[in-house]
């Protein structure tokens, strides 16, 4: 704590002004205590050979020479000035203990060699230290009557006490900074999530499937015509779950907004209101009752469980006090679920980031040059040679492999953005696709102010890229349709092409449909592939109920 160093920014945010302050300090102790015992000018002459020895190992102390000898320089200045301060002292009316004063000094330079991580310097100063007082002693023997000896022994005792201790201390702190233990906490956390999840049964760490399980728990105890679990996405808003009625309804889900969601959500107690909660219209003279119960997991609200009936009054206190009985238990392994649905959001994202960086670092850059070096070759060969022919085949097949992976680590890179929306993203990719294969592409998007959870974006995002995707590879078309329309829980993404269909579908083709199916079933959607009229397939994935129209 006295020097710069390896070690200084763990230990302090401002080494070099407090190693000044230290010796500052104890040069100022020792000055003040010494004069007090003999109070001459040659005491005052000796504390300041020892500031002057000081001031390189300030300047300097991570110099690889210069450091380690103004530090010895110290060493040897504080046991010579030991000395012949406590012969000054000794004389009628002086004190005793002087040499303890002085040699009180030993223990900066020795632990600020410590702190600069040169532990090889540890035994080279006390054994300086040590050299330098005995050769005082045997000098001047007048130096025994002072106890002058046995102040020696003490300090130098001390001093390497206070060195062995300075290097436990390091050695801790560099662990500590250096140990990765958030990975390891992160490993030990994950390895239980892993344990856990395998012995639930089913997929009980799904939040679509947990949620409509809710419901239908909540709705046996408080009858509903519509009902809705919403959960928190970011941004001030909320998404939904999962909802039940015969009829979709398009919830208010702004926590900002004059409602009982939100009423619910900030004060974490169920309300109850006698207007809907949906920006859906409501037929005039329609008597509502809306009961919202907040899933309270420890301190934090991590849902909302949404409940409509078109009667008046229609849930008393005892309903109520049952609902939120039923909610209890479920907010927990509500939270759960959430949670473990964005750890595999967020790793699956790192994961394909990852790729995308190896691809483009690797088999990327090597194509690039293979290309530069068939163009080297043919900027080489006549015209007319045979060979000439065949090497521009190969550079255009190189051409196309590499636009391929410049496709591919598009699609890898691409994300939901948190602002944008998922048919800004499928949007994006379509044109891009679309641009680079040279289909003409129409857009087709209606998306809502509300937002799915970021889980389901994804999976949805991750469909449409592989259906663009066979669509250009496969189909031979001319033309692409997208159509995108999002309105929580309700979600449509369709595909077209006017291609030339299934019937030539390459396996691969067939590989990425069968991808796309394991997606959609992940998310509880529907994949539908059939002919498009009069020519070319339409892929479509569905998720939730038709969406209602006439809906503000």
């Amino acid at each position: 704590m006295v020097a710069d160093g390896p070690l200084a920014p763990v230990l302090l945010p401002r080494p070099r002004l407090l190693g000044i302050a230290v010796r500052a300090v104890m040069l100022a102790f020792m000055a003040a205590l010494s004069l007090r015992a003999a109070p001459t000018l040659g005491v005052l002459g000796w504390i300041a050979l020892i500031a002057v020895a000081a001031v390189p190992a300030l300047l300097m102390p991570d110099h690889r020479v210069i450091g380690p000898l103004a530090r010895l320089a110290e060493v040897i200045t504080t046991c010579l000035a030991a000395a012949a301060i406590t012969h000054i002292a000794d004389r009628p009316g002086a004190g005793v203990g002087t040499a303890a004063i002085v040699l009180s000094y030993l223990w900066v330079p020795v632990v600020a060699a410590t702190l600069m991580r040169r532990r090889y310097e540890v035994p080279v100063l006390l054994g300086a230290a040590a050299v330098v007082l005995v050769a005082a002693r045997l000098i001047d023997p007048e130096l025994a009557r002072t106890g002058f000896t046995g102040s020696s022994i003490h300090w130098l005792g001390l001093t390497a006490v206070a060195a062995a201790v300075s290097t436990a201390l390091q050695h801790s702190l560099l662990s500590q900074r250096d140990s990765p233990q958030p990975y390891a906490e992160a490993t030990r956390l994950l390895t239980q999530l892993r344990s856990v999840a395998r012995q639930l049964p089913g997929a009980t760490l799904d939040p679509g499937g947990l949620a409509e399980h809710l419901l239908d728990e909540v709705r046996a105890v408080a009858p509903a015509s519509r009902a809705a679990v919403l959960s928190a996405s970011g941004g001030g808003r909320l998404v939904v779950l999962a909802q039940m009625g015969a009829d979709r309804v398009d919830w208010e889900t702004g926590l900002d907004a004059d409602s009982a969601i939100a009423d619910a959500w900030a004060s974490q107690q169920p309300q109850t209101a006698n207007r809907s909660q949906a920006r859906s219209a409501v037929p005039p003279g329609t008597e509502v009752s809306a009961l919202v119960v907040p899933l309270i997991a420890g301190v934090r609200t991590v849902g909302l469980i949404v409940l409509e009936i078109d009667a008046p009054a229609a849930y008393p206190p005892a309903m109520i006090s049952q609902a939120a009985q039923v909610a209890a238990p479920a907010a927990l392994r509500l939270e759960a679920a959430l949670l473990f649905d964005e750890v595999r959001s967020i790793a699956t994202s790192e994961e394909r980031q990852r790729l995308a960086r190896e691809i483009h670092d690797g088999v990327a850059q090597e194509l690039v040059m293979v290309g530069y070096g068939i163009d080297n070759a043919l900027a080489a060969l006549p015209d007319v040679d045979a060979t000439t022919e065949e090497l521009r085949v190969l550079r255009s097949e190189v051409t196309r492999v590499i636009t391929e992976l410049r496709l591919s680590l598009f699609e890898l890179r691409s994300e939901v953005d948190r602002y944008g929306g998922l048919a800004t993203a499928i949007a994006d990719y379509a044109r891009t696709v679309g641009q680079s294969a040279g289909l003409r592409v129409h857009l087709s998007l209606d998306e809502s102010t509300a937002r799915l959870p970021a889980a389901t974006e994804a999976e949805l995002l991750r469909i449409a890229q592989e259906a663009i995707t066979n669509a250009r590879k496969h189909a031979g078309a001319e033309n692409l349709w997208v159509t995108c329309t999002i309105d929580p829980p309700f979600a449509e993404i369709e595909v077209s092409d006017d291609g030339h269909g299934m019937v030539d579908q390459p396996k691969e083709g067939r590989y990425g449909l069968a991808i796309m199916a394991e997606r959609a079933e992940r998310i509880r959607g529907r994949l539908e592939i059939r002919p498009r009229v009069p020519n070319g397939t339409t892929v479509a994935v569905v998720l939730g109920s038709a969406p209602r129209r006439g809906s503000v």
